[in-house]
């Protein structure tokens, strides 16, 4: 799969248009593609906003034997924009700039006569002008032609791309009124970069393209109908978010990993219908394992639990592990009924290798981890656990069992990385482990393979919160590494213990689990699980992602903060989310294993929700939306269209007055 956000630049033309709703009907908005490759984009705008469509040919006058140096422009119109800085500079005089822009002048007439048949160029004065272009490096042909265009005196100029640097889109908002720039990845890389086809646009496109938008443009609402009706077709139906077994397991086939995610770290329904598939999977489907979003030891307390080997009395108790915020994650009804379940069904398993576990793949955990290894080797080898206090002695240094705080002091010099120590101790526990797996059947290797985890926890926690003061892209792929790297050491530990290969489900975020390839988070230089597993798995993966439109979450206002219950606003226009909420149904499923017409139509860019732990009302647009291709990010998505909030095992007085009264927004 590519990297990149749009399929073409069709495709990100009807992104765009998403964008520029609020001008759809409006009897004075013309479209302008700077040709060639901006036209097939603002074709897809034009059409869906109901407007007229033309062209505004921009040319540059480039410096004679230095023609990448641009001295001015020449536009549509005749106008002629001159740069006087470049002029002055180099002493170019009036007689060179009249030969060039005569020169480009006849190649500008020549194309916009192949473009517009004879048409004449449409009157702009007083008309709301949207320029269009496929996407913005430095934007100098678009300045040139918002200079040139403002010879037409138009009411008003909007810029719309679908792809530019942030620092161009800021230049430019100077010069108009408005500027829409669809994404703004980082590091720019080129235009072309964002596209799985970018070949040229030809001359006999545009034409045809021009040609089409006289004759017909398709009316915006009746597209949307369509879109609307192509969903519902394809809808697979749910109860409480959960397929028929005859759906989940034709979708789920001989897959080893099913990986099931969610759309926010506190709705209730996702996690009740992820347990529930859960279930059914480890029943009738082999599946042996439940790989979750949570730190190593909490997580393996739980699945000493669940086995039958942990001191705590019940599944409450065996949550107490999860007290690193947010401890709602784990900490709640639904995990709290799902954990009571496994240890009863463990319970009627004789034999121990088919019990089903529960494990942690996040990286967190460092000082817990440290415990966790010294812990081990002082019961299995006295010397080898005072060698482990001696190496991970480096972090004592630090006088804190933040990480954060040794990731900072480190990354800035302020004290040592522990690094080489750190190395040494995993590399000392893998030699013996062997050795000490040994000793005591099944529960020893198990036990051995638990303290080498956390080793490796410990060796990982420490780069990554080294990396948090190196950049978002490089923390955040370093951990969904790690995750992705402790799924596939659990599976093997599980095979060789069954004697078959292990099937796992993996509970975690949409954003950790949909592939990182088909949202905007690429063009960020960002990886995730769910890339990682497709990548390593090839066709052994199944991803199920979940969406909801409205209702209420358990989230907290800032990090750190208690657990409140909010309501979720209904989701954006543009938004996946809105477009599923317009089918009218309470509740559904797509699969995107096989071609259908949601499948193609889903794998255009739009609006996508994601809240964490942290959920922000007032900023959402830019705190919880991203672009993505839904149907290439999921296998299969789940649409429950009014969710409520997870409940936590520790309700706050914000959780307990936080939800919005059932007649919102009619209370008065």
């Amino acid at each position: 799969m590519s990297n990149r956000l749009f399929r073409d630049r069709r495709d990100a033309g009807q992104m765009l248009a998403g964008l520029l709703d609020h001008y759809r009907g409006q009897e004075d908005v013309v479209i302008l593609g700077l040709p060639r490759g901006g036209v097939p984009v603002a074709y897809e705008v034009a059409r869906a906003l109901g407007a007229p469509l033309d062209v505004f040919v921009v040319r540059k006058l480039g410096v004679p034997g230095h023609e990448e140096v641009a001295m001015g422009a020449i536009a549509s119109g005749g106008v002629v924009v001159i740069n006087d800085d470049v002029v002055r500079g180099l002493g170019i005089t009036p007689e060179v700039i009249q030969r060039v822009a005569e020169q480009e002048g006849r190649e500008l007439l020549r194309r916009e006569q192949a473009y517009r048949d004879g048409r004449p160029m449409p009157e702009l004065e007083g008309k709301t002008v949207i320029l269009v272009d496929d996407g913005l490096a430095t934007g100098s042909s678009m300045h040139a032609a918002i200079i040139a265009l403002r010879e037409h005196r138009p009411a008003r100029i909007v810029v719309a791309v679908p792809a530019a640097p942030k620092s161009t889109c800021e230049e430019l908002s100077a010069l108009v009124d408005e500027v829409v720039c669809a994404t703004t990845p980082s590091p720019f890389l080129a235009v072309g970069a964002w596209y799985w086809d970018f070949s040229q646009t030809t001359d006999e496109e545009v034409r045809d393209l021009l040609r089409a938008a006289a004759t017909s443009v398709s009316a915006p609402a009746e597209r949307v109908l369509s879109d609307t009706d192509v969903i519902r077709s394809a809808g697979i139906p749910t109860e409480d978010g959960v397929p028929s077994n005859d759906a989940l397991f034709d979708l789920v086939g001989d897959a080893h990993f099913v990986l099931l995610g969610e759309a926010s770290h506190g709705t209730g329904d996702f996690y009740a219908a992820r347990a529930a598939m859960t279930r059914r999977l480890i029943e009738e489907k082999g599946f042996c394992a439940v790989a979750a979003e949570a730190d190593w030891p909490d997580a393996y307390r739980v699945n000493r639990y669940v086995r039958g080997r942990g001191e705590d009395a019940d599944a409450e108790e065996a949550l107490r592990g999860f007290q690193r915020f947010p401890t709602w994650m784990w900490r709640n009804a639904v995990v709290l009924d799902f954990v009571g379940w496994l240890r009863e069904r463990n319970d009627r398993v004789d034999d121990e290798r088919r019990k089903a576990g529960f494990y942690g793949l996040d990286l967190y955990s460092l000082y817990r981890s440290i415990d966790e290894v010294i812990t081990y080797l002082d019961r299995v080898d006295p010397a080898a656990a005072q060698r482990a206090r001696e190496r991970y002695g480096c972090f004592d240094h630090y006088g804190t069992d933040d990480g954060q705080t040794y990731g900072l002091a480190a990354a800035l010099g302020a004290g040592d990385t522990c690094e080489q120590e750190v190395i040494d101790q995993l590399t000392d526990l893998q030699r013996h482990g062997l050795e000490y797996a040994r000793r005591d059947g099944l529960l020893a290797e198990d036990e051995q393979f638990y303290a080498e985890q956390n080793a490796l926890v410990v060796r990982n926690a420490a780069e990554y919160y080294r990396s948090m003061f190196s950049g978002r892209a490089l923390s955040w792929n370093l951990r969904d590494r790690h995750m992705t790297e402790t799924l596939e050491a659990v599976q093997n530990h599980l095979a060789r213990l069954r004697g078959e290969p292990a099937k796992i489900v993996v509970w975690e975020h949409n954003s950790h689990l949909g592939d990182a390839r088909a949202t905007e988070m690429a063009a960020r230089g960002e990886l995730n699980v769910g890339q990682l597993v497709r990548e390593r798995h090839d066709g052994d993966s199944r991803n199920i992602g979940f969406t909801t439109y409205t209702g209420t979450v358990t989230a907290a206002s800032d990090w750190g903060g208690p657990a409140e219950r909010k309501w979720v606003r209904p989701a954006l226009s543009g938004s996946v989310e809105e477009l599923f909420h317009q089918v009218g149904q309470k509740e559904f499923m797509l699969s995107f294993t096989t071609p259908t017409r949601a499948t193609e139509l889903l794998r255009a860019a739009r609006l996508e929700r994601a809240i964490g732990v942290i959920y922000r009302p007032d900023t959402e647009r830019a705190s919880h939306y991203f672009r993505a291709r839904v149907a290439d990010q999921f296998d299969a998505v789940i649409h429950i269209d009014d969710t409520r909030a997870v409940e936590p095992l520790e309700r706050t007085a914000l959780w307990e007055t936080g939800e919005v009264p059932e007649t919102y927004p009619f209370a008065v």
